[in-house]
């Protein structure tokens, strides 16, 4: 009999047929060659269960129906993938041997297990674990394939956490949305770093700028100028400040002390995906989200990178041939080639523990280029390809070499510091982008993230010569006296969001968990991307510019948290412990039911104690036209996914039911106060019948989405506003509702062109609408 191999996702079954079956028969959903069939999952196939598919009573949120906790969790196929998942099941009656093929991490094994445990498939199966999608990856994936029973404690892990995100996600969320009137999601990563832009929230909004003084100078010696800052106490008086300034502008002076000393920049560490996710926030202003997706384009359809949702920036001695392949590569590319030249191959050994260092790689090694020349990247995915290839080449230059000095200059027995950095060796910086800049700005010397506002120590970063002679005078050619202000912490990017979860462990006193969290922090780099989007999606974080500013609506949901005393499901020690226990649980060193036992308990104090919390005030979740507040009916999600994240990286958990959305979408805020939204009256006039059969409710328009007047009696039917790329408009919604879809329209291809397809709704119980004709 035949092998089924079931990878991911189409690109990557597609790819791998190309070499395990490269004559096989192309049947539109699989694959079928001589010894393999090929198919694949379309990310999760099989999900579980929302709370209604067990029993039909918890489609309304009822306080006297929590805490729901199953004895068995149930499996439910995705709707909108059943076709897949029925193939799959049909395929497999026709193979003796499995092969998972999905991702190789805790996620890949999820997808693939739930799938062979809903369709109750027995063969035995073997695992692929590879780290990018090569020809030559691939062959020697198959020629060591295992069995996929040695990853068995993985998979205890990977359905754990599934579950554990499931019974907080269902359990908080209706217990906090029942006992407030508004909908509040609630999560075991989501909530931790919410708590964290409120607490930075609060440190702005809390802060009081003072106003000093700071004394500059510039000095002169033989034709080499040169600045400095007065040494002493913060002087908050102007008057001192400018006495200080007159007492020493044009008077000689002398250099009391000079040093230097020289220093070594070494290259970058090599992405994961957090840093690369970072990198590109900070440069382009890509959101986490959009750089993952970059990415995984980049390593699935076009082959050009390895496995991008890894948390190492190391790779092991397998890697190291592999390396100087790519470096062959590049020296063949135009866009690289000067630079791969110019790369000493030496560099990078088995013995060079800044790159080589396998006791820091887990499942996957960092992002790399791999040997295949990638073509007819989009212009974005060429910025992400190039920054991957920039930092891999810049592990095989030398370190950048500095000259560091500083100088106390006297002037009329007043000090001066000056620090100057002084570039010697350009080294490995040849290959940044703007280097040419590097050496000719001025930046300040933090010693923190905290001071960094505050900080008035300038270095002088320069690719001169800084010339000085210690023993000859100097002269004070200007003095002046500046004003400033202190200045608040700055608001969280997604940029510096992401380091922050990436380190939010480090605050904690335990020790044992802040090293169970040094690798992991809040959430995982697959997840942490769809957290933040989450937040978004839901009315508690909004983007102004770069910045993250947590709204009135995120602010109370934190505030009613941990006013409920479950102070934990704020922090990320509860993360820290979960993550600990499920690193355990992976190794085969701790019970995975006993794991789920605690979390079913846990569950259940958060509900008892939400019970006990007096309800929020009226107005708390009222929407303001000044946009000050947000109420339930402005909060929801922009998509219409029924596989939202309750743990902000959960793929699979769902934080409300999808009567909970439709809510989202239409439902006024129950506060009496709450009378005026920013909506014209009109908008909530009815738009045509619902489509949903047996229901008797009318589709009116709500922030953000069309959903159903009855959504309080179950009916679950919306279609969000954000479509496809389109904004849905009412005579849109009509012409989905009435004819089944719209008009012709214009798309945008990947590629920058366009096309003319229709909205078509696929779904009149539900309101999925796909794209038709592209």
């Amino acid at each position: 009999m035949k092998t089924l191999i079931i990878a991911e996702k189409p690109d990557m079954g597609r790819t791998i047929a190309a070499v395990v079956e490269p004559k096989a028969a192309n049947k539109r959903t699989y694959l079928e060659g001589d010894r393999y069939i090929i198919t694949w999952a379309i990310g999760h196939l099989v999900t579980l269960a929302e709370p209604d598919q067990y029993d039909a009573r918890y489609k309304r949120w009822n306080d006297q129906d929590l805490p729901i906790i199953p004895d068995k969790f149930k499996l439910w196929p995705n709707a909108r993938t059943k076709d897949q998942l029925k193939t799959i099941g049909e395929l497999a009656k026709r193979c003796g041997r499995l092969v998972n093929a999905c991702d190789a991490g805790r996620e890949g094994q999820l997808i693939f297990h739930l799938i062979r445990q809903y369709l109750k498939l027995p063969q035995p199966t073997d695992r692929l674990w590879i780290s990018d999608l090569t020809p030559e990856t691939i062959r020697k994936g198959f020629d060591s394939l295992r069995s996929d029973e040695d990853y068995a404690p993985l998979t205890r892990a990977a359905r754990a956490r599934s579950e554990a995100d499931w019974l907080i996600g269902m359990n908080a969320s209706r217990a906090f949305t029942i006992r407030h009137k508004a909908l509040l999601s609630v999560g075991r990563v989501q909530t931790p770093v919410l708590a964290l832009l409120y607490d930075r929230h609060k440190e702005i909004t809390a802060f009081k700028s003072d106003m000093y003084y700071v004394v500059k100078a510039l000095f002169d010696q033989n034709g080499f100028q040169y600045s400095g800052i007065w040494q002493g106490d913060r002087i908050t008086d102007k008057a001192k400040a400018e006495a200080l300034a007159a007492k020493t502008q044009g008077k000689t002076g002398i250099i009391k002390d000079y040093q230097t000393a020289e220093s070594k920049e070494y290259p970058f560490r090599l992405h994961d995906l957090t840093l690369l996710q970072r990198e590109a926030n900070g440069r382009y202003g890509y959101s986490a989200k959009k750089t993952l997706d970059i990415a995984q384009a980049l390593y699935e359809k076009h082959k050009a990178i390895t496995y991008p949702r890894t948390n190492s920036n190391y790779v092991t001695e397998e890697n190291l041939p592999v390396m100087q392949k790519v470096l062959t590569m590049l020296q063949g590319s135009d866009s690289y080639r000067e630079l791969a030249n110019g790369a000493d191959r030496g560099r990078v050994h088995k013995g060079n523990k800044a790159v080589c260092n396998p006791s820091k790689v887990e499942d996957h090694h960092a992002i790399m280029p791999t040997p295949k020349r990638p073509s007819g990247l989009s212009p974005e995915e060429q910025n992400i390809y190039d920054m991957i290839v920039r930092r891999f080449l810049s592990q095989y230059y030398p370190p950048a070499v500095y000259k560091n000095h500083t100088v106390l200059t006297e002037v009329e027995s007043e000090i001066f510091r000056t620090k100057a950095k002084e570039l010697l060796e350009l080294g490995w910086k040849v290959v940044l982008q703007d280097q040419g800049q590097a050496a000719k700005k001025t930046s300040k010397k933090k010693a923190s993230e905290k001071d960094e506002a505050e900080s008035d120590e300038e270095e002088l970063l320069t690719d001169k010569p800084f010339a000085i002679e210690p023993r000859q005078g100097v002269k004070c050619v200007k003095s002046e006296s500046l004003e400033k202000t202190t200045q608040p912490p700055k608001a969280y990017t997604e940029g510096t969001l992401l380091k922050a979860m990436e380190s939010a462990g480090k605050s904690m006193e335990d020790d044992e968990l802040r090293e169970a969290m040094k690798d992991t922090g809040l959430g995982t780099p697959a997840t942490r991307a769809a957290t933040i989007e989450r937040l978004k999606q839901v009315g508690y974080v909004d983007l102004t510019g770069k910045k993250l500013e947590i709204s009135s609506k995120g602010c109370a949901a934190i505030e009613l948290i941990r006013g409920a005393g479950v102070d934990l499901l704020a922090s990320p020690e509860m993360t820290g412990r979960w993550e600990q226990r499920l690193h355990q649980i992976s190794r085969g060193e701790a019970s995975d039911d006993q794991f789920i036992l605690k979390v079913k308990q846990f569950a259940a104090m958060i509900v008892d104690k939400v019970r006990q919390q007096r309800p929020a005030a009226p107005g708390t979740f009222e929407e303001r036209e000044n946009g000050g507040k947000r109420g339930a009916a402005g909060s929801g999600s922009k998509r219409g996914s029924r596989t939202s994240k309750s743990s902000g990286g959960s793929r699979t958990s769902s934080s409300r039911s999808a009567s909970s959305a439709s809510a989202t979408a239409t439902a006024a805020p129950k506060s009496a106060t709450a009378t005026r939204t920013s909506a014209s009256p009109s908008a909530r006039e009815p738009i045509a019948a619902c489509p949903r059969a047996g229901c008797s409710g009318q589709i009116i328009e709500g922030k953000r989405g069309f959903g159903c007047s009855a959504f309080r009696d179950g009916c679950t039917f919306v279609i969000w506003k954000e479509q496809q790329g389109k904004t849905i408009s009412i005579p849109m919604v009509r012409s989905l509702l009435e004819k089944g879809a719209t008009s012709q329209l214009t798309f945008k291809r990947q590629d920058g062109s366009s096309t003319k397809a229709k909205l078509v709704l696929t779904d009149r119980d539900k309101g999925t609408v796909s794209v038709q004709g592209v």
